[in-house]
């Protein structure tokens, strides 16, 4: 499995070029796409990886995919490298790292929220101008409906863990309560 030093070197090269030509989006939105396809259909990258098939017709395989699906040249390149380093497997890797590195040029956070009820539009946009306050950037949230947390929320922006949870709160008291402290 490849290092995650190495999916972020060749991410920030391809980024790197990505700023220098004007089109870092579109190839973020390339290798992004082409790593979901291969998640989606793992035959494809197992024919594009399996020793059984000949090196020449994966490489066969990886062009015809690469045309189909109209990657752009640079990242159409940086698929091809891959392939020759024997690292297309590790292109999930490279594709988050691009994308952490493409949200560090946006000034984009991307958080995670959990709740214990079903948030109706306006009190997520509430919830994400709140975070947008509290970071200083423009936040992306997926929000996730877990029950177990009992009410509340539970959000995370990098390193920045906001958990108002009933739970927490139920498990903090019953600490208290074990340890004899007086509230």
């Amino acid at each position: 499995m490849i290092d995650l030093t190495v999916a972020r070197r060749y991410a920030k090269a391809l980024l790197t070029l990505g700023k220098e030509d004007g089109k870092y989006k579109e190839y973020g939105d390339g290798i992004s796409g082409f790593a979901h396809l291969l998640q989606r259909e793992p035959e494809l990258l197992d024919a594009l990886l399996n020793p059984v098939h000949s090196r020449e017709d994966r490489h066969k395989l990886l062009l015809h995919m690469i045309k189909l699906l109209q990657m752009p040249p640079m990242v159409a390149n940086l698929l091809q490298l891959m392939f020759d380093k024997h690292r297309l497997g590790a292109l999930d890797g490279v594709a988050q790292a691009y994308q952490e590195l493409m949200d560090a040029v946006e000034n984009v956070s991307r958080a995670k929220v959990k709740t214990a009820i079903f948030l109706d539009d306006a009190t997520r946009d509430r919830l994400r101008q709140t975070m947008e306050k509290l970071t200083g950037s423009t936040v992306v949230m997926e929000v996730e409906e877990d029950p177990s947390i009992i009410g509340g929320i539970v959000a995370r922006v990098g390193d920045l863990v906001l958990d108002g949870s009933v739970r927490t709160q139920i498990n903090s008291l019953r600490e208290s309560l074990i340890k004899g402290e007086v509230l």
